[in-house]
């Protein structure tokens, strides 16, 4: 995998987010945050996920969609069960994926870095699938972004203590690394 100098990710699906704006000038891209989804919660596949970040989400689909169908949310990339690529917001453009946010003093999050979420919920393991195309997407954006090295590589949790939790306690930070440090 590659990214594009407009910032897309050649062998991803495009599925453009009306969720998104320009970047900050002076803010580099230097931090790759990793999330988990599942809508509704702790179930997997349909189009939920796709319809939340197309702003399409049926509130009469499922009782927890009322509360959130209301959102503008997005994220770079999906990375569905089956190693599925999806990407909703070219990664030269800001997502609205990280919320209220800090990483090492900086505020705002969104504006300095790359979300991608995982199709998943903190306690069911993730697939191998998501590991290596994880890994593949991990490398394609540290190659266009070379201020994103594996130490600047965090879940969500990270960057919003006590507000969030994922990826949760099922991501395998290690075999992650070790997948990022062999090059697969």
């Amino acid at each position: 995998m590659i990214v594009s100098p407009g910032g897309l990710l050649e062998g991803a699906e495009q599925h453009p987010s009306p969720n998104r704006d320009e970047r900050p000038e002076e803010a580099p891209v230097d931090l790759l945050v990793i999330h988990n989804i599942s809508l509704p919660p702790n179930e997997f596949g349909g189009p939920w996920i796709d319809n939340l970040f197309q702003n399409c989400l049926d509130p009469g689909a499922h009782p927890y969609f009322r509360d959130i169908c209301n959102l503008q949310v997005s994220t770079h990339v999906l990375i569905r069960r089956q190693g599925e690529v999806i990407q909703y917001v070219p990664f030269d453009q800001r997502a609205w994926h990280a919320g209220l946010s800090q990483f090492e003093g900086r505020e705002r999050c969104n504006d300095f870095s790359i979300g991608i979420e995982l199709e998943g919920a903190d306690d069911t393991p993730y697939t191998d699938l998501q590991y290596e195309r994880l890994a593949e997407v991990a490398h394609a954006v540290m190659e266009h972004y070379p201020d994103i090295t594996p130490q600047r590589i965090v879940g969500h949790r990270d960057i919003s203590p006590g507000r969030k939790t994922d990826p949760g306690e099922a991501f395998d930070w290690q075999r992650f690394q070790q997948l990022l440090a062999e090059g697969v």
